[in-house]
């Protein structure tokens, strides 16, 4: 008879760690769920930007959203504003991804009508509400609005740190998460070469019957014991550093950001995120076209000369070759990291940690069945993650550096973005495109970056396609909730203030 799956042991904390074991514990009450992490490791702590998703996990797992703010300086996000990525400066040389999908999507063609009446808008700005509840700092909801509810779709800005400790705080308080800070000596095998259990230097072995490893860019478990591969994508995104600091605002009053900002560089991007007590900025960068001391410069002219010293990061852009090996997973920077872009690390996490649980084997049979479904789906997300964020790179104009110009080149770009492309000169993004039922990046996302990157469809689709349908009427019901929202939504600043001092109403 195959082992019951009584036991998940996850190693590692930080966001990845707790969130996976809260997901299972909230999930299966009668499983036993144990957390070991190093307490001499501290978390890299710079993952500051969620999904919308991030809300549905956290009300999964019982957490409050008002005692979220209070404890992880949370601020909403809406979505992003990309500054300069298209031809490198001017006032115009922005767009937004924002959250909400645009008005009357899949109802009416509504790129069509935007080119032929409205080809001088941004198309999210004529399509969608968000962008002017972000350019005007507004929030996504009113202060009587219940916690996770939304008028305006939205995610989170927090401090990556302080989360960790708040998650780590409800799994032990409130899901039963047994926790061992301890450190990892070895690793003790079963003969069939599945892992028994883990060394520890104060608590001895600790079994289990599955593990997941939240170890980091080291991958304890999958990457060093199983010597899973890492595949580099580097060929294709060149980003592998960042330098990270944290700048207070001029005043406490100051305006929160309802978006994270990503502003165009010589040779990578600076992000900027808005929390209610600082900002944290950082330049992601190629190593291969700039030096340390330029990337530093670069961030110094964007923050000003008070900058404080800043944080280096490297990284290895790629993914594991397997995410689920014999009684192990992988989830967080042990199955891989691409680049802050578009905040889909956390993101994945989340995913992760959702199908373990909602497809978590019975017994150690199951278990190999399982994986292969999981590590199918994980690499068909990592792939279109990779294809997503390479769609920001390929359609710049920019012509400054080496950085942008290697970028476009036919060999850096994989080759299912290079037919979507040859697609969509005749027609937008759409599901036939993206069709699996949880998909990384909608297709809205898609349509989203591609014209705001200044992308346009030959003219003439536009007359063998025919009627746009009520095109114009989403347009002009767009703009009317612009209206109505800037009218009576506080700004971002004051719906928090309003939620750390006495919280939103429960669901």
């Amino acid at each position: 008879m195959s082992s019951l799956i009584n036991h998940v042991v996850v190693v590692g904390g930080g966001s990845a760690g707790w969130l996976t074991a809260g997901v299972l514990a909230a999930d299966h009450p009668a499983l036993r769920v144990t957390l070991v992490e190093s307490p001499d490791v501290a978390p890299i702590g710079v993952g500051e930007g969620t999904w919308p998703s991030m809300r549905d996990t956290l009300h999964r797992i019982g957490v409050s959203e008002s005692a979220f703010f209070r404890e992880c300086d949370a601020a909403f996000k809406q979505g992003s504003r990309f500054n300069g990525w298209r031809h490198g400066g001017g006032a115009d040389d922005y767009y937004f991804h924002p959250f909400v999908l645009p008005q009357g999507f899949g109802e009416a063609d509504l790129v069509a009508s935007w080119q032929r009446d409205f080809p001088d808008v941004p198309f999210a700005d004529l399509a969608s509400f968000q962008p002017h509840l972000c350019t005007n700092g507004r929030a996504p909801k009113q202060p009587a609005t219940p916690e996770f509810a939304a008028v305006a779709n939205y995610g989170y800005h927090l401090d990556a740190g302080k989360f960790g400790v708040f998650l780590r705080k409800h799994c032990l308080e409130k899901l039963g998460v047994r926790y061992v800070p301890d450190h990892v000596m070895a690793i003790n095998s079963h003969g069939n070469g599945d892992i028994a259990s883990l060394q520890t230097k104060e608590h001895g072995a600790l079994d289990g019957d599955l593990f997941i490893d939240c170890t980091g860019m080291q991958s304890l478990l999958l990457g060093r014991h199983y010597g899973v591969p890492l595949l580099h994508r580097k060929d294709v995104l060149f980003n592998d550093c960042a330098l990270a600091v944290q700048v207070p605002y001029e005043r406490e009053d100051s305006p929160i950001a309802s978006q994270t900002t990503s502003t165009a560089q010589r040779a990578g991007w600076i992000w900027d995120i808005g929390l209610p007590t600082r900002r944290g900025i950082g330049h992601v960068y190629s190593s291969a076209h700039t030096s340390d001391e330029q990337a530093e410069a670069d961030l110094r002219a964007y923050v000003g000369t008070d900058m404080p010293a800043p944080r280096k990061l490297t990284f290895q852009p790629g993914y594991r070759e397997q995410f689920w090996h014999r009684n192990v997973v992988a989830i967080g920077l042990s199955a891989g990291f691409i680049e802050p872009l578009e905040a889909s690390a956390l993101a994945l996490v989340e995913m992760s940690a959702a199908m373990v649980s909602d497809d978590l084997p019975a017994t150690r049979d199951a278990m190999d069945i399982v994986a292969r479904r999981f590590n199918d789906a994980f690499t068909y997300r990592w792939e279109r993650v990779i294809e997503f964020l390479k769609l920001h790179y390929v359609l710049s104009g920019r012509n400054d550096s080496s950085y942008w110009h290697d970028n476009r080149r036919a060999e850096t770009i994989p080759a299912r973005l290079q037919e979507l492309l040859v697609l969509w000169r005749h027609r937008p993004p759409s599901r036939l495109d993206f069709n699996r039922i949880e998909e990384v990046f909608p297709s809205a996302s898609w349509q989203y970056v591609l014209y705001g990157m200044g992308f346009r469809p030959d003219r003439e689709r536009i007359t063998r396609r025919g009627s746009t349908g009520n095109a114009d009427g989403y347009f002009r019901e767009a703009a009317e909730l612009t209206r109505k929202m800037l009218r009576a939504l506080p700004s971002n600043r004051e719906l928090i203030d309003h939620i750390r001092l006495h919280g939103l109403q429960k669901i």
